[in-house]
């Protein structure tokens, strides 16, 4: 077979460890031809390939981002960019397209299978925010850098005396913020699933102040929103998935912070931090997994699923389990 394959969307450490596991057991075992299409969706579009062999992709396991390059281009947004993704498809001969990604990338494929192109798709996003699915790896290396972040902002937040905001992705579910807080003993955590009130979070900084702490760590997820009323916002533009580019409540929460408790307060945002680097062991292990499931699934005669169909998948959003936020808001305050 001729097995196409792609990664969309936001990069994060893993993938290169599902590309490799892919082509290792695609070539090495079933002896198949696979070929890469470059920056994402963009790349079938625009048929941007490159071939992929077990000699081309030796050493990458490590290395954090993708060789393939990625984008969030959606086909559907793009003039004409259905039929060019078929062309291509046709023009290539793939038999099959592996396709990973997170909720658009795969949102994507979803639609594509009901034109009759035969995808299997890998759940990638640090959000870790797919149904269906327990774990998405790069959510373990995002968790480990906020965590290490959380660690280091404790002993300078000591020292000063002072309130530390750290902001950590997540737009719309808190996974992030809710396991890096809780393993690196956040005072407060804000989350997109939980609207917060922000006199309330000011009460829990002055009430630890009462009892003798010296400094408070507030971690919020960049999709983390006030109650309505409390807090102005600001606007922001949006990509071709409708998603608006988030970034900028730790700064707002810092200044409103600061104003209304007196305590004097700083803001660290972690942003693409989370994304890079070094996958975690954890995180090779299951991408590599994922990887060999992902090509086992090529054979099997009902394409669109990798243990469940794509369409349950990318139907809803995997938002935090509330009886984990739960268990962290115990050390609140």
């Amino acid at each position: 077979m001729r097995i196409g394959m792609l990664t969309g969307g936001g990069d994060c450490p893993g993938l290169n460890a599902v590309i490799r596991a892919v082509v290792r057991k695609g070539e090495g075992v079933y002896g198949h031809n696979l070929i890469g299409f470059r920056y994402g969706w963009r790349g079938v579009i625009e048929c941007q390939t490159v071939d992929l062999t077990v000699g081309t992709t030796r050493g990458i396991l490590h290395r954090g981002g993708t060789i393939l390059g990625t984008s969030r281009t959606n086909p559907y947004k793009t003039d004409d960019g259905v039929r060019r993704v078929l062309d291509t498809l046709k023009r290539e001969r793939i038999d099959a397209l592996v396709a990973i990604g997170g909720e658009d990338t795969l949102g994507v494929a979803s639609r594509l299978t009901d034109e009759g192109v035969r995808i299997v798709g890998v759940p990638k996003t640090i959000d870790n925010d797919l149904s269906s699915t327990e774990f998405t790896f790069g959510f373990d290396t995002a968790v480990q850098v906020a965590t290490d972040a959380i660690d280091r902002l404790h002993t300078t937040a000591e020292s000063h005396d002072r309130v530390m905001v750290c902001e950590v992705m997540g737009r719309h579910a808190g996974w992030i913020a809710t396991f890096a807080g809780l393993a690196g003993g956040a005072d407060v955590i804000l989350i997109p699933e939980e609207p917060f009130d922000v006199d309330d979070v000011c009460e829990r900084i002055r009430h630890r102040h009462l009892r003798g702490a010296r400094f408070s760590i507030v971690v919020v997820a960049e999709g983390a929103v006030p109650k309505e009323g409390t807090m102005v916002t600001q606007e922001a533009e949006v990509d071709q998935f409708g998603h608006v580019r988030l970034g900028g409540i730790g700064t707002l929460l810092q200044d409103e912070l600061e104003s209304r408790t007196g305590f004097e307060t700083r803001v660290t945002i972690l942003g693409h931090i989370q994304r890079g680097g070094t996958p975690t062991a954890y995180d090779r292990v299951l991408a590599t997994r994922f990887g060999i499931e992902a090509i086992d699934a090529v054979h099997q005669p009902d394409f669109g699923i990798a243990r469940v169909p794509l369409g349950d998948a990318v139907r809803e959003l995997k938002t935090v389990d509330r009886r984990i936020y739960d268990a962290a808001s115990v050390f609140f305050g």
